[in-house]
């Protein structure tokens, strides 16, 4: 069956220049995005329930845009003022740029990791001593714990963001040809919106190996996965489908 509409589990992209534009123009589909998830903040009085003072903490760890946000919403609410003295260790040149945000760039340390936190190994050994502050929404990967328990590093978790479903009821009796899913949680918000959903002819395409498992584990029949060695990216893989079912 052809493929003619799109639905992306994700808030739709800032530039008009986006792969998914492309894709849009140049097959004539309708491309809607729609995010299954979204964050909510705690409060600073569920923070302190975690045993967090951020006074104790000479270095914060940063691996997402909403980890920046939420530190510094949970700064201002608890009347926190950040040293200057504070050294930030980010997961990419993203999360360190939009740290703009917040401190004037060039007058604070700021560490990043060329691909990943990793990079930043013989730094975080440098501070062996000091204690770091890692703040994480409620659902975390084991692969950065893992990784700092290893260099033995002197961390404590604050989960300052929860992952919430989105309500989709607006959708029940909408159709899609393609649902794109990049995480798990998508997946769950698919099914806890739609307890009675049924694929029929719908297809799915996922992102990552965690995805793919929670698409399996619910019983879903993937028809498009990405990044693979020939699509590293869902657009193209989307496309390479298309092309094949669209002629």
């Amino acid at each position: 069956m052809k493929v003619k509409t799109i639905l992306v589990s994700q808030p739709e992209p800032s530039s008009e220049k986006s792969p998914y534009s492309r894709l849009r123009e140049k097959h004539k589909l309708t491309v809607n995005f729609r995010p299954f998830i979204h964050v909510e903040g705690l409060s600073g009085k569920e923070v302190r329930q975690q045993k967090i003072d951020f006074n104790n903490f000479q270095n914060i760890i940063l691996t997402s845009r909403n980890a920046v946000d939420h530190f510094f919403r949970l700064c201002k609410e608890m009347r926190f003022t950040v040293p200057d003295s504070t050294k930030y260790f980010c997961q990419s040149e993203a999360v360190a740029y939009y740290l703009q945000k917040y401190v004037v760039y060039r007058k604070r340390k700021i560490y990043v990791g060329e691909r990943s936190i990793k990079n930043l190994e013989s730094t975080f050994k440098k501070f062996g001593k000091e204690t770091y502050l890692f703040p994480t929404s409620d659902i975390l990967k084991p692969e950065i714990p893992d990784f700092l328990d290893t260099i033995k590093v002197n961390w404590q978790r604050g989960i300052l963001y929860r992952t919430v479903v989105s309500d989709l009821s607006d959708l029940r009796d909408v159709y899609y040809d393609i649902l794109v899913f990049f995480s798990p949680s998508g997946i769950e918000s698919l099914f806890k919106n739609f307890p009675d959903f049924e694929q029929n002819n719908t297809r799915i395409a996922v992102y990552g190996n965690s995805t793919t498992k929670a698409a399996e584990d619910a019983g879903l029949k993937i028809n498009i996965k990405a990044p693979t060695p020939e699509t590293p990216s869902m657009t193209m893989a989307i496309e390479n489908y298309i092309e094949k079912v669209n002629k």
